[in-house]
């Protein structure tokens, strides 16, 4: 594995082969993913001409990032610096939510900044990304933990008044994804990122399945990109586990690819199912009990493993209703539920199965069920239910389930 791979030009060149046109696809104008890349961050800002840079992180990715030093070297350049440290909520979470938005608003205004970094994961991009779309900035991505997927992406889940809610954004303008802060990120952030990438084969379930019963429409192309990106994390789950540096950047590469892969389609679908509508109902009932927030990737990688579960025991019901000549409805039409079952059952068949799920969760470092984050069985019940009322027009098989 080279020290600098060319994310972006071994993408093009696979789509260029395939004949997949990308000329409306905004990608990133660099991507790096190296020991070191952050360096590369302040002649990348200095060449695009920026001369009011924003900071949005907190003081742990802050520290992890070493902003002093980042700071002190973006002014030798003769770019003006000013810092965002997000305030965390009542329980200690930072959460993207009004109160963040606002905060990163109210300092790109006073700062008079032309351009925000994003120094941290998940929360921290979303928080920038919302910001900078509202006030017409581009952002610059510096991540210090591969715990997500979503570093590329141009939407940015929020929440508003406790509901979570995606909302337009804009995708960053470039990343530097510096192995060797990345290498420092807590075992629990890059396990969380491993229990992302493991969502993504219920998510790419559902859209097949989103396809066939809902006519949603499918890209084979960024399926195939998705998939590929969560087996070769799956066929190096102990080096990930093991953080080694060969490790963190296949991790990294993963998710950042699975992030190019929903810039291609403009959608989420490839990398969000019902695995993600049960980690945000999750996270909803946490913030309106007032407890302390779980990494999104942890909660993804167990609810993975309860998908599974979930899907297979209503398929073998279904298949024994049909064996016994017991079907709700003699005259299904083509569409339905019961005429795909079939097809559903070869599909799942194709997928791990729970305790695989949990193994490699285990093998990754991470929790592995809902009881290990807190998430008691009653809730989890209860999002099987209703979690999938969270993305009304995402065409799950849990949503296909739950309207029976």
């Amino acid at each position: 594995m080279s020290a600098n791979t060319d994310i972006l030009s071994s993408i093009r060149r696979e789509a260029e082969a395939r004949g997949v046109r990308l000329d409306d696809v905004v990608f990133p104008d660099e991507i790096v993913l190296a020991p070191g890349a952050s360096a590369r961050l302040p002649a990348y800002l200095k060449e695009k001409g920026y001369r009011r840079a924003l900071l949005v992180g907190d003081l742990l990715t802050m520290a992890a990032a070493d902003g002093e030093r980042l700071a002190a070297e973006l002014q030798e350049l003769g770019i003006a610096v000013a810092s965002t440290l997000m305030t965390p909520n009542p329980a200690g979470d930072v959460v993207a939510d009004e109160a963040s938005v606002v905060q990163t608003l109210l300092d790109m205004q006073r700062h008079e900044a032309d351009v925000a970094v994003a120094v941290g994961a998940g929360t921290l991009h979303d928080i920038t990304r919302y910001a900078a779309f509202t006030a017409g900035l581009p952002f610059v991505s510096l991540p210090t933990a591969p715990s997500v997927d979503g570093f590329t992406s141009r939407g940015a889940p929020l929440l508003i008044r406790g509901d979570k809610i995606t909302v337009p954004a804009i995708g960053p303008s470039a990343i530097f994804a510096d192995t060797d802060i990345l290498a420092r990120a807590p075992g629990t952030m890059v396990a969380a990122g491993f229990g992302d990438m493991l969502g993504k084969y219920t998510s790419l379930f559902d859209w097949r399945v989103g396809q066939a019963l809902g006519g949603e429409v499918y890209d084979p192309f960024v399926a195939e990109l998705t998939a590929r990106a969560l087996a070769d994390c799956v066929a190096h789950v102990d080096a990930i586990g093991l953080r080694t540096p060969e490790g963190i950047e296949l991790l990294t590469r993963a998710l950042i690819e699975s992030g190019l892969a929903m810039l291609i389609f403009g959608q989420s679908h490839s990398a969000s199912g019902a695995e993600h509508h049960l980690s945000h109902y999750w996270e909803m009932e946490l913030l309106r009990t007032g407890r302390r927030q779980v990494l999104h990737g942890a909660k993804v990688g167990a609810a993975c493993a309860v998908i599974l579960e979930h899907y297979r025991q209503w398929a073998a019901s279904r298949s024994e209703l049909a064996g016994n000549g017991r079907q709700e409805n003699d005259a299904q039409p083509s569409g339905t539920l019961m005429a795909h079952l079939p097809d559903i059952r070869a599909w799942l068949d194709e997928l791990p199965t729970s305790d695989r799920i949990r193994e490699l969760l285990r093998i990754a470092g991470g929790p592995q069920t809902p009881g290990e984050l807190g998430i008691d069985e009653a809730l989890v019940a209860r999002s099987l239910r209703e979690a999938d009322r969270i993305r009304p027009n995402r065409r799950t098989l849990l949503r296909f389930i739950n309207e029976g």
